[in-house]
């Protein structure tokens, strides 16, 4: 590979190397698309020293006009390179186009609305006496260290990104080996805006934690925000703790469908099954857990199994595909097995996907849908995240039946309600522990609102208003303007 087609690494304005290199593969073929750098501590040393320079020494924190000018600068910017984003995603990433355009299209919204939280700190200030005021201003904590998972890099790095600039911090990214394209292309789009000082982002590509690690544990960097699995979600939370570091946390989900008998069955049918193809599953808000109420089981499942036997998967390449590869064949046989473990537990197989076995697929990561019917929410199928195109059926009676199954969980990211009453999707969705609900929808995401999720899936939010929280700090200052006597 040459030279020019080696993802780097983005530390204070310049492109950086590191020693060691990797592989880019595309997961629809396997073949080798590119080459990256590796960082290691030193890198990622680098990176968290041009941070601290640029939040210290310059103006960045103190001028929230020139952050919104650059935020919506780089928007702009994003939309001029909009197709080049969806391409690396849908060779990188595995994604079809259609998915990788819905990625893509959140950018430059989310871009456009940390613009203008740059301009609203949200201040106060009041007369607590005669002669005597009192202010809370809010500053920017510092440099913010943002994870980045690998399944949506594009948007997901932004989400995260953008408030932290609104807020005045400077930050290190660091972007996972599978995006590395991706990286260096966000790199490239970030280099183009003159407003963006130099080390106000930086951005590291690692297929490790080592990098990872030195930002939750260094002390120049008191805000992390990570997205990813659960179980780093606490070793995360648990590193950071000795200093006391703000921790924003999107973790993983098991995603119900409450579908009840007055429901739109074919709308529902249609979107359990997108719920379950898009990006192959691996989706923090898949919606792998169908609860169907008993007048419809039957009828439901018949025609939700005949959808998924028709999917077709491929690569982004070919218009017909309905279903991308899962990131590498590793993937593939961790999601068989959880599907086989689960069988051996008692689960039964309506539509037993699996490894594609298609002469013309073999070279890529694929998986036909599976649809399998449990008979409790005990089984580690119902429990936990499995990050590929698996869904389980259950039957409930009542609703306050499917609430308690619902709930019946650890997670609590995102729901859906499909009843075509007036008032029980509304009344069922304030009992649900789940930080998104979409009625006869699913994943309805809103920039302009909070997204995060309820018990082990998570803590802060991003996106909306209090996206900001966790890269700002109250600041209480009080003053007697009027003289006293001598």
């Amino acid at each position: 590979m040459t030279r020019e087609n080696t993802a780097r690494h983005w530390i204070d304005g310049e492109w950086a190397d590191s020693p060691r290199v990797s592989e880019s593969v595309d997961p629809a073929t396997g073949e080798v698309i590119g080459t990256y750098t590796e960082a290691d501590t030193e890198v990622g040393r680098a990176a968290i020293d041009a941070a601290a320079r640029a939040f210290g020494e310059g103006s960045w924190r103190l001028d929230p006009m020139v952050r919104a000018t650059a935020l919506s600068h780089l928007a702009d910017a994003y939309d001029q390179r909009m197709g080049e984003v969806v391409d690396t995603l849908c060779r990188e990433n595995g994604k079809l186009r259609r998915e990788a355009g819905f990625e893509a299209h959140f950018i430059s919204r989310a871009l456009r609305f940390a613009a203008g939280l740059a301009l609203q700190p949200h201040g106060r200030v009041t007369d607590t006496h005669p002669g005597r005021q009192a202010m809370s201003i809010r500053q920017a904590v510092g440099v913010a260290g943002i994870v980045v998972p690998w399944n949506s890099p594009a948007y997901l790095c932004i989400r995260a990104l953008a408030p932290a600039l609104a807020a005045g911090c400077t930050a290190v990214v660091k972007m996972p080996g599978q995006a590395a394209r991706t990286a260096a292309l966000m790199s490239d789009i970030l280099a183009s805006v003159p407003e963006l000082p130099r080390g106000a982002v930086n951005v590291v590509i690692e297929s490790g934690s080592d990098v990872a690690r030195l930002l939750v544990e260094s002390p120049q960097v008191p805000v992390i925000s990570f997205t990813g699995s659960t179980a780093t979600g606490r070793l995360v939370a648990q590193a950071a703790a000795a200093r006391f570091k703000r921790v924003g946390l999107e973790l993983g989900g098991k995603t119900p469908h409450l579908v009840f008998a007055d429901a739109d069955m074919s709308a529902a049918v249609a979107t359990a099954v997108q719920s379950s193809t898009v990006f192959a599953g691996q989706f923090c808000m898949t919606g792998s857990r169908l609860l169907v109420q008993r007048e419809i089981a039957d009828e439901f499942t018949a025609a939700l199994a005949r959808r998924l036997e028709s999917v077709r998967p491929g690569p982004a390449s070919d218009p017909a595909s309905e279903i991308g590869p899962l990131i590498d064949k590793a993937s593939v046989a961790r999601v068989d097995a959880a599907v086989e473990a689960a069988i051996a537990a008692g689960a039964k197989p309506i539509v037993r996907g699996g490894p594609s076995t298609r002469p013309e697929l073999a070279g890529g990561a694929f998986y036909h849908p599976t649809l399998l019917s449990v008979p409790d929410s005990s089984l580690p199928i119902v429990q936990e995240e499995t990050f590929g195109p698996v869904q389980t059926v259950q039957v409930f009676d009542t609703e306050e039946e499917a609430v308690a199954l619902a709930n019946d969980t650890e997670y609590g990211l995102s729901a859906c309600v499909w009843s075509r009453d007036a008032d029980r999707p509304v009344r069922v969705a304030r009992l649900l522990d789940a930080g998104l609900i979409s009625v006869n929808s699913w994943a309805n995401l809103t920039v302009e609102f909070e997204e995060g999720g309820f018990k082990s899936s998570g803590v802060g939010r991003l996106g909306g208003l209090a996206s900001v929280e966790d890269f700002l700090e109250y600041k209480q200052i009080t003053q007697d303007y009027v003289p006293h006597g001598g």
